[in-house]
């Protein structure tokens, strides 16, 4: 079966040149040029992946990204012609899973954007199995939480980061680690967008977030043992 792809681009050049590699990769690609008909494609459509430009009429990447993390944890790349570490950090802090600049290769893009799914659909993982804390129950094989018998819906970075805290339990991962490992080498930005991923992480897993612990000016640790 086919992935389905919502592309939000309002530049009808950059729209139709994207989406034209995308279905030569094997893509089913859905177009919007403005951020109100994304919402509304999204929720017919139901894509496995959303690429959205920032600067949009009606309304912008950072409100769609937004709504749509009330909701879903579809994986979001965003497109922009601003570079400036606030604007991507902004971007993260909204839930977008990377993050890409104009001018850009859309070769590139393709590829980032089947990294990006094969993280989602937990290839290349260096472990598997069910790991348990709590009532929380973690399962590296299906990509799933449940907590207290209640599926847990997981956006890539935040399944990415409980996973590396899991693996490294009882060890403290410095924000500088959490920064490499989920968001790669590359990324540009601080230890805000660290710390906002784990909040929001924490509110998901509810009374389990005892098991994140912050280690003061360095990090954080997973306890599975309260």
């Amino acid at each position: 079966m086919k992935k389905k792809l919502l592309l939000v681009e309002d530049e009808l050049r950059i729209r139709e040149l994207v989406s034209d590699y995308f279905i030569q990769d094997g893509w089913e690609v859905r177009e919007a040029d403005n951020g109100q008909d994304a919402l509304l494609w999204f929720d017919s459509l139901e894509p496995d992946l959303l690429i959205l430009d920032i600067m949009m009429p009606k309304m912008d990447g950072f409100q769609v990204c937004r709504e749509i993390r009330k909701k879903s944890a579809t994986p979001i790349i965003l497109l922009t012609a601003k570079s400036a570490d606030d604007d991507k950090i902004h971007g993260f802090e909204l839930g977008a899973d990377d993050y890409v600049t104009k001018p850009f290769s859309p070769k590139v893009l393709v590829a980032r954007a089947a990294a990006l799914m094969k993280r989602v659909e937990g290839a290349h993982q260096p472990e598997s199995g069910v790991v348990r804390f709590g009532s929380a129950i973690f399962n590296t094989m299906a990509h799933r939480l449940e907590v207290e018998g209640a599926d847990v819906e997981l956006t890539p970075k935040e399944y990415d980061l409980l996973w590396l805290l899991i693996r490294n339990k009882g060890h403290v991962v410095s924000r500088d680690t959490i920064l490499s490992r989920v968001w790669g080498i590359e990324f540009e930005g601080d230890s805000r967008v660290v710390d906002s991923h784990i909040k929001k992480l924490r509110s998901k897993l509810g009374y389990e977030s005892r098991h994140i612990r912050t280690v003061i000016g360095t990090g954080y640790r997973f306890e599975d043992e309260e």
